[in-house]
Parts: C-alpha cells; structure tokens; sequence
C-alpha cells in the first residue's frame, strides 16, 4: 500500500473530473475526516485517513483491500473507473442521465443506452462528456460517456446510442467472482 505518484494523482483525477468536475475536492476534504487515495496491487482505493494508521500494522502480502476501490491502472497505465466508487461518483456528477424504467434491465447487461429508453438529460451535456446514469427514480445505475450532445439528442432516430456504457451496478452480479 503506498501514495500515487504525481503522474498516477494526475491521470486518476483527470478521469474523476470528467464525471464531477471542479468537485473533485470535495472527495479529498470531506467534513466527516480526511480522505486519501493509495495504490495496492494496481488498484485505487478511497480510504480515510484513520483506518489507513490502523492498516499500517498489517503487512502488504496479507492485505486483500482497504476502504472502497474507485478503480485500476491497465499495464498500459490508464486508469479504468469500477463501479464501486459510483455511490461517491452519484452525488458530486455535473452531467446526469435519466433512462426509462424499459431500458434500465437493458443497461444493466452492459448494453448502451439508445434514444428510445433516453428519459431526461441535463441540459449543455457537451459530447463523450463523462454522465452518471440514474433510473427516473433518481437511483444511481451506472456511468457512461455521451454519445451525442443534449442538442443531437433531440433530433437523432431512437435506435441511435445515446450513451456509452462503461459500469453498472450489474456488475456486482456478473463479475462477482472478480470484482475485490
């Protein structure tokens, strides 16, 4: 368990702040205690400060994980988000979609969001602009980046991708087995 490098900090927040922009400080100072990002095993994990003392006694080999993975650094070392920090990604997001109640199932398979099942957007949704996807009832599924602008999504036929899906709370059941 160790600090990110400069370069692991830089390309990390970047990816969070295609997601909740200029909040991204608002996941570092929390009013609830100071919160850390550390690197273990090529993954992120989001801990706060008092339980990182307290894992300082068990030795690297043995530690499996530490607080809430936000995500992984490829081989190729870019930075892949996991659904597991969606819960702090939800509150903080500029750039939100709603799907309808019929493309919700389709979305947790993985499968990307069309225009048919496209219920609301938020307005000056810029395109491949990272988006969080809720249900129309406000409950967090997944995130995504826009396919289309809030503008070429008015006037695009309803079998056009409006989303691409990158995770979804479906995960938890079809990657059980790999999800740590």
């Amino acid at each position: 368990m160790r600090p990110l490098t400069e370069e692991e900090t830089r390309v990390m927040f970047e990816k969070i702040a295609k997601y909740i922009g200029e909040n991204l400080q608002l996941l570092v100072d929390r009013p609830d205690g100071t919160y850390c990002f550390r690197l273990h095993n090529d993954r992120v994990y989001y801990v706060s400060e008092m339980i990182l003392k307290l894992a300082a006694n068990i030795s690297g080999d043995k530690l499996v994980s530490l607080g809430t993975c936000f995500g992984k650094f490829t081989k190729t070392h870019k930075f892949r988000l996991h659904v597991t920090a969606l819960d702090y990604l939800a509150p903080y997001a500029k750039y939100k979609v709603w799907i309808k109640p019929g493309a919700e199932q389709s979305f947790l398979y993985g499968n990307h969001v069309l225009k048919s099942g496209l219920g609301r957007i938020t307005e000056n949704t810029s395109q491949y602009q990272g988006v969080v996807v809720y249900s129309m009832a406000d409950v967090p599924l997944g995130f995504g980046v826009a396919a289309k602008s809030t503008q070429d999504c008015r006037k695009v036929d309803p079998m056009a991708i409006v989303v691409f899906h990158q995770a979804d709370i479906g995960e938890y059941v079809r990657h059980e087995e790999t999800l740590t």
